[in-house]
C-alpha cells in the first residue's frame, strides 16, 4: 500500500522525505515526517544558578556528603593506591572514612517491596540478612538511620501516624527489609562535574572518563549478580538508567537502577519468542540492516553500535559482540570494549539531552541464545493524542539523522581524547554476520 513500509523491509524514506520505520521485533511504527523534524524545540532558561563550593556534595539525597540520606548501604568501590576496592556492609559509623566512586544501595521506595515476595512467594530473609540487620543497629548511629529511613518510607505511603504511635522496638522489627529488598540503586560520587560553578554544569556518564564508565558499568553487572543469588524468586532483573526528570530521574545524579521481577515483561516474552522462530534474527534483522543502510555509528573489537529502528524516540543501540550472553559472564576485556561504546554514545549525546538506559540479556532461565544489548533513548519529544490513537509514533529524529549527528559528534570527541578511539561511521566494517551469540 502506498505510504506504508514495503513488505519486509522496516526503513524506508518516501519521496517527499518522510521516513517511516517498523521495529523488526516489535512491530513498533514510527514516522519522522519533514518540518515536524525541523520544528524549533523549547529554549532552555539562560538564568544559570550558581552554586557555592561548599555544596558541591550536598545537593541531593545521593551526594556523597550525604550518605545517611539513602539506606544502608550494600556495598561501595573506592580508589585506593592498589586499585580500585568494593566495600561490603559497612556500618553506620564506617560510612564516611572514604570516598565512594560508586554506591550501591537499597532503593527507599521499591518498586516490588519485600512484602511482596514475602506474601506472593513465601520469601524469608536468609539468617545472614537478619544478621546485618541486627549488627547494623546495634550502633546507636545506625538505628538512627534505620529508624530514619524507614520513618520517611511510612510517611510516603501514608503511614506516619500509625508510625508515630509504635514502640521502637516495633519499628526496628522491620528493619530487616532494608537489608533484603531487591530493588538497588548504583550512585555515581558525582551530581555537578569536578569544578563546576553552576547548577547546571551536570555530571552525567558522558563526562566520565571511559576508565570511570568502564567501573560504572562493571559495578551494575556485579549487582545484577548479587540480585539474582539473594532473591531465589527472581526470574529476571531489570537494569535501566533514568537520566533527567524528563526521562523520569527523581534526581538530576547519575544513577542505575536494577529491579528484580518474577516475571520476564512482555518486551522480553516477545523477543524470546522470535527467537525460538529465528535464533539469528538480532543478526540478520538488525545488525545485517544497520551496515546495508549505513547506520553503524562505531565499533570495535567487542561491541558494535548502531542507530536504531523502529524505536518511540530516537534511539542507540550497542550490541555485545560475544559468545557470552549473561553480563556477567563477559571477560573484562568484553565489558571495557561495551561500555567504551556505550560511554561514547552517552557523551556525543551530551548531558542536557534526558534519556533512558535500557538494558537487554537473556533471562537465565531462558534457553533462547539472545546477545548483552543496550538501548539508549533520547527523550526529546513528547507522546500525545495522534499516538495514542492511531499507535503511529511521531519521532523528530530518523536513524540516519541520528547516526550523522552521533558520528559527527563522536569524531569530536576523539579528537579531544574524551572518549575511546573505536572506528566510527565510514571507518567501520559494515561487515554481516558480526554478531557471535549464535555460536
Amino acid at each position: 500500500m502506498i505510504g506504508q513500509p514495503a513488505s519486509g523491509e522496516p526503513l524506508v524514506r518516501l519521496p517527499d522525505g518522510t521516513v517511516k520505520q517498523v521495529s523488526p521485533l516489535t512491530g513498533t511504527v514510527v514516522w519522522t515526517v519533514p518540518g515536524r523534524g525541523r520544528r524549533a524545540h523549547a529554549v532552555p532558561d539562560q538564568q544559570r544558578v550558581a552554586v557555592d563550593a561548599a555544596e558541591h556534595d550536598r545537593l541531593c539525597e545521593f551526594c556523597s556528603a550525604r550518605y545517611l540520606d539513602t539506606p544502608p548501604e550494600k556495598s561501595r568501590l573506592v580508589l585506593t593506591s592498589d586499585g580500585p576496592q568494593v566495600l561490603e556492609h559497612l556500618p553506620a559509623p564506617r560510612l564516611g572514612e572514604s570516598v565512594a566512586e560508586l554506591r550501591r544501595v537499597p532503593n527507599l521506595y521499591e518498586i516490588l517491596s519485600v512484602e511482596y515476595w514475602r506474601a506472593n512467594h513465601g520469601y524469608q530473609p536468609s539468617p545472614e540478612l537478619l544478621g546485618r540487620a541486627t549488627a547494623y543497629t546495634a550502633d546507636p548511629l545506625g538505628r538512627s538511620h534505620v529508624l530514619d529511613m524507614l520513618g520517611r518510607r511510612a510517611a510516603a505511603t501514608g503511614l506516619s501516624g500509625v508510625w508515630a504511635t509504635e514502640p521502637e522496638v516495633e519499628r526496628l522489627a522491620q528493619a530487616v527489609d532494608l537489608f533484603a529488598g531487591s530493588h538497588d540503586v548504583v550512585v555515581a560520587r558525582r551530581h555537578l562535574v569536578d569544578g563546576a560553578r553552576y547548577a547546571d554544569e551536570l555530571a552525567g556518564a558522558g563526562t566520565l572518563t571511559p576508565d570511570e564508565h568502564e567501573r560504572y558499568l562493571a559495578f551494575t553487572v556485579d549487582a545484577m549478580q548479587g540480585l539474582y543469588r539473594a532473591q531465589p524468586f527472581a526470574r529476571y532483573v531489570a537494569v535501566f538508567q533514568n537520566w533527567l526528570r524528563a526521562a523520569g530521574a527523581s534526581f538530576d545524579h547519575l544513577h542505575k537502577q536494577l529491579v528484580a521481577i518474577d516475571e520476564f515483561g512482555p518486551q522480553t516474552e516477545r523477543e524470546l519468542a522470535r527467537l525460538a522462530a529465528e535464533p539469528d534474527v538480532y543478526t540478520t534483522a538488525i545488525l545485517d540492516h544497520a551496515a546495508a543502510h549505513r547506520l553503524v555509528v562505531a565499533e570495535n573489537e567487542y561491541a558494535i553500535a548502531v542507530a536504531g529502528v523502529g524505536h518511540r524516540y530516537p534511539a542507540l543501540e550497542v550490541y555485545s559482540r560475544s559468545t557470552h550472553h549473561l553480563p556477567w559472564e563477559h571477560t573484562a576485556a568484553e565489558v571495557r570494549g561495551f561500555s567504551d561504546l556505550l560511554h561514547g554514545l552517552h557523551a556525543a549525546t551530551g548531558v542536557d539531552v534526558p534519556t533512558n538506559e535500557e538494558w537487554h540479556y537473556r533471562p537465565p532461565s531462558a534457553a533462547e541464545p539472545m546477545p548483552w544489548h543496550v538501548v539508549l533513548k533520547l527523550r526529546v519529544s513528547t507522546l500525545a493524542g495522534f499516538e495514542g490513537g492511531t499507535k503511529i509514533n511521531v519521532n523528530t529524529i530518523d536513524p540516519y539523522t541520528l547516526r550523522d549527528r552521533t558520528v559527527a559528534a563522536l569524531r569530536i570527541l576523539r579528537e579531544q581524547g574524551r572518549v575511546a578511539a573505536p572506528a566510527i561511521g565510514d571507518e567501520c566494517s559494515h561487515d554481516l554476520g558480526v554478531l557471535h551469540y549464535t555460536d
